[in-house]
């Protein structure tokens, strides 16, 4: 038997340690703590300044109440806090922050320097710790509220701080938690300064609109509808993006649950569902909502960073998302296509209604739509003449049309075949899909994925040649970006360059786009640049080959330029299918799914009995 036990009360210090590996992850986890705090305090002003992306310098100034020198030295202490009294305070959190555990976890690895005053005392105090020991307590001459400095951070955790980022990548963070909060507080006045530049100068007194339009530009909020609502227990309130502004990632979903940026997994299941039909796979729209609800309905006390919260009624928090999100966008359907004319109040029976895509064939000839029972709205019976007759068979084209040769056998098609000799344009079905009469059976064909292999091949070709293209544009446009987002395009910029863009900074956040490469010429410089950009980065996080990021762009800026066209004319139908017959993988697009779905004579007179 062992002489003494095994289990030891763990010291201060290792426990400090261990609790700030919960807390501070990186330097944007120290700002989100000290930001927080400051607004706890109830300051107006706040301004931040970050060297070398925080792993140098973060400092957070406010002039809120301040502290006098006694709850100074408390604040660097664990589970010390002026924010709760009692368990039953637990329940009733209405304040930002109220562990105590942020100070002594963020002091305990940096070197930290607490200046405050309260307004009404004639000295401040400071106090100065280095990796979690106090080095020394003193009065200081010092305005009314709190300066905290936080420098060399990890800097006794060696290996800690061997898993931060480039000063860049911690630059990008930094700026994105600042965001946040800009958004939340909006009535703060907020100032970032990152490596001695100001990069953020919000007044103070604002509105969530006014913070929206001073950080993501006029382009996002005209582009934004007011969301208003109010259920039994909840609160809706801020701004939905029309489906036209969606973006290929949730980085501008900001939910605040009772002016916390937190969230629940019920709030994005919510947000989807809302746009649901709105929205293809693979796009997000911009969301700026705040939840208002009684603090004993929601539980933020599940996370050590309390990113995350519970809600004591889930369903009836998802149910009134999902309704003041479809109510906001119903009032603004009008402006989700420009240019879109409101559709008349009765409407002619037609198969594509209530579809979540739609593709026109502009010069069609309209079929004569009947059923039984015959639908209000449907064509009366054609009489006449046989030959005036024929044009309301689905199989009518221009005379000048006649069928379709395919590119030559060798020039495309796996195996150096073309999926057909002949075809034609039989019709459209489901206000999508084309039908197309070959040989030896029919095709129904997806246009959007058909394009979409077709400019992909094109590109790449390009892309392999090294011979891309550019297309000036009659007027540079200037794209305004949000912070993480500009972040990502100008560490891109000379792999864009290659790809054909004609793109520089502007200063700021800025930057001018004067050419695409050739073929999207038509696409919206900002659609387009964002998604390339945001490729670009999920393949060099892999740490692919050049070739492989390149065809990453090319996919995504194919996959932008085909929703750019969402109208064709038959004779541009019939060019697609020439050059999707000459492509080398003609039946599938980019990301796999099926361009065409063929069904042979035979296989028809086996179903009609007629084999």
């Amino acid at each position: 038997m062992a002489e003494g036990g095994h289990i030891r009360l763990l010291p201060p210090d290792v426990a400090n340690k261990i609790a700030a590996g919960e807390v501070v992850e990186r330097p944007a986890s120290i700002l989100k703590e000290l930001i927080e705090n400051a607004v706890d305090a109830g300051a107006t002003q706040i301004d931040v300044e970050v060297v070398s992306g925080g792993t140098r310098l973060v400092s957070v100034a406010d002039n809120g109440s301040g502290m006098n020198r006694d709850d100074a030295l408390l604040s660097i202490e664990r589970h010390a806090t002026s924010k709760i009294r009692s368990v039953a305070d637990i329940e009733h959190i209405h304040t930002l922050g109220f562990r105590g555990e942020a100070l002594a976890a963020i002091s305990s690895v940096a070197r930290f320097r607490l200046r405050t005053r309260r307004a009404e005392e004639l000295a401040g105090s400071e106090v100065t710790v280095s990796g979690g020991t106090l080095q020394d307590v003193k009065e200081t001459g010092c305005p009314p509220g709190t300066l905290i400095e936080v420098r060399d951070l990890f800097f006794n955790m060696p290996a800690r701080r061997k898993f931060l980022r480039s000063p860049q990548t911690e630059t990008s963070h930094v700026r994105q938690m600042f965001v946040v909060h800009a958004l939340a507080w909006p009535e703060v006045g907020m100032k970032l300064t990152v490596d001695g530049r100001p990069l953020a100068v919000l007044p103070g007194g604002a509105t969530l609109k006014d913070r929206i339009h001073d950080l993501m530009g006029a382009e996002v909020e005209a582009a934004l509808r007011p969301v208003a609502f109010q259920s039994a227990e909840v609160a809706i309130t801020g701004f939905v993006g029309l489906p036209a502004l969606a973006r290929g990632d949730r980085g501008d979903q900001h939910v605040f649950v009772n002016r916390r940026a937190a969230s629940a997994p019920v709030v994005g299941h919510a947000i989807a569902e809302a746009y649901r039909t709105l929205l293809p796979e693979g796009r997000f729209p911009y969301v700026y909502l705040l939840l208002e609800l009684d603090d004993s309905l929601v539980d933020v006390n599940v996370h050590p960073t309390k990113r995350e919260v519970r809600f004591r009624h889930p369903s009836e928090v998802r149910d009134a998302l999902i309704a003041a999100i479809r109510k906001t966008l119903a009032a603004g359907a009008g402006a989700f296509v420009p240019g879109q004319t409101p559709a008349p109040a009765i409407q002619p029976f037609d198969p594509a209604i209530g579809r979540k895509m739609q593709f026109s064939i502009a010069d069609l000839p309209q079929v004569r739509a009947f059923s039984y029972p015959r639908r209000a709205g449907a064509a009366a019976p054609a009489s006449g003449s046989a030959a005036a007759a024929s044009q309301d068979l689905p199989g009518a084209l221009p005379a000048a049309a006649g069928p379709l040769d395919a590119a030559p056998a060798a020039a495309g098609g796996p195996g150096g075949r073309s999926p057909w000799q002949t075809c034609r344009v039989v019709g459209q079905v489901g206000g999508l899909y084309v039908i197309l009469e070959t040989e030896d059976g029919y095709v129904i064909m997806d246009p959007h994925a058909a394009h979409e292999r077709v400019l992909f091949e094109r590109f790449m070709a390009s892309v392999l040649r090294n011979a891309v293209e550019s297309q000036g544009l009659l007027v540079p446009e200037t794209v305004e970006l949000a912070p993480r987002d500009a972040q990502l395009v100008r560490r891109s910029l000379d792999t864009l360059r290659r790809m054909g863009f004609g793109v520089s900074e502007f200063g700021g956040d800025a930057f001018v786009v004067d050419a695409l490469p050739t073929g999207l010429g038509a696409m919206a410089a900002r659609e387009l640049l964002l998604d390339v950009a945001r490729h670009l980065e999920t393949v060099g996080d892999r740490g692919a080959s050049e070739r492989l990021r390149e065809e990453a762009i090319a996919q995504a800026a194919c996959k932008a330029a085909v929703k750019a066209r969402d109208r064709l004319t038959l004779a541009e139908v019939e060019q697609l299918v020439v050059a999707l017959a000459a492509t080398d993988m003609p039946y599938t697009c980019p990301h796999g799914r099926p361009t065409l779905i063929y069904t042979s004579f035979t296989e028809l007179e086996r179903k009609f009995g007629r084999a």
